[in-house]
């Protein structure tokens, strides 16, 4: 076990949610979002979800696929190198798919050209599949979900402090290293480390259609990890030791 310190001491043409899971490590499978497809990693028998969104998020996708080769649980991967995923002919951020609010104002951004019958059908296409791809991703009851992300010099814990319920911030000199949480448990655990960690149990007002939106209005356990891009080594020894620490 990883023991650490604690801080004292129009395209017609729209993809369906399938899923197609295997039980042994090195035999992936594929589940669908309409048009973003993830791959499916599976190793023993566990609660445990894992996952990464990002196709840019390099070191991200590098530190869960290393984690998986000895952990159990379910992953699952976007099959992409952008940051954003094909639907219907243009572009959208898969994690702004979680909502039709949060779904249309990113459609309407990164695809200025379309018109309201585009959106339509597209937004209508993310509704249907919706529904399967988080059957598939959501975790057991009593089970946790964590994503792991990468950010740029744009984004920090101090974008998530004025829409967090708590907030412990222990490592105040590396704001863009941080964790994010839905279930009040998880926060006590984790703020007792030299981390920053936000606790969101209530969804915020604005819906930009995250997954920690959803988790924190459907009430499951979600955990977000945070590092600058190219953080590797960090964001392992936190994922690793996060496993160890939440139960």
């Amino acid at each position: 076990m990883m023991v650490l310190m604690r801080q004292d001491g129009l395209n017609r043409r729209e993809f369906v949610c399938g899923l197609s899971v295997f039980p042994f490590w090195g035999r992936p499978g594929t589940v669908r979002f309409a048009e973003a497809r993830f791959r499916v990693l599976r190793r023993g028998a566990s609660s445990r979800r894992y996952l990464h969104i990002h196709g840019d998020e390099t070191s991200a996708r590098e530190v869960l696929l290393a984690h998986m080769k000895h952990s159990h649980g379910v992953a699952f991967l976007v099959r992409s190198q952008w940051r954003t995923v094909p639907l219907l002919g243009g572009r959208v951020d898969p994690n702004r798919m979680f909502s039709r609010a949060g779904a249309e104002a990113n459609l309407r951004k990164l695809n200025p050209d379309w018109n309201e019958a585009k959106l339509k059908a597209a937004l209508d296409a993310l509704d249907r599949a919706r529904p399967g791809f988080l059957k598939a991703v959501r975790p057991p009851a009593g089970g946790l979900l964590i994503a792991v992300h990468n950010n740029s010099s744009g984004y920090s814990v101090h974008d998530e402090v004025p829409i967090s319920d708590l907030v412990s911030l222990k490592n105040p000199g590396h704001p863009r290293e941080f964790l994010l949480c839905t279930d009040p448990g998880d926060f006590d655990v984790l703020r007792t480390f030299r981390w920053n960690v936000v606790l969101q149990q209530e969804a915020p007002p604005s819906d930009d259609g995250s997954l920690s939106r959803l988790a924190a209005r459907e009430k499951f356990r979600y955990l977000n990890i945070e590092t600058p891009r190219g953080d590797f080594a960090r964001q392992q020894l936190l994922l690793a030791a996060i496993d160890d620490e939440l139960r």
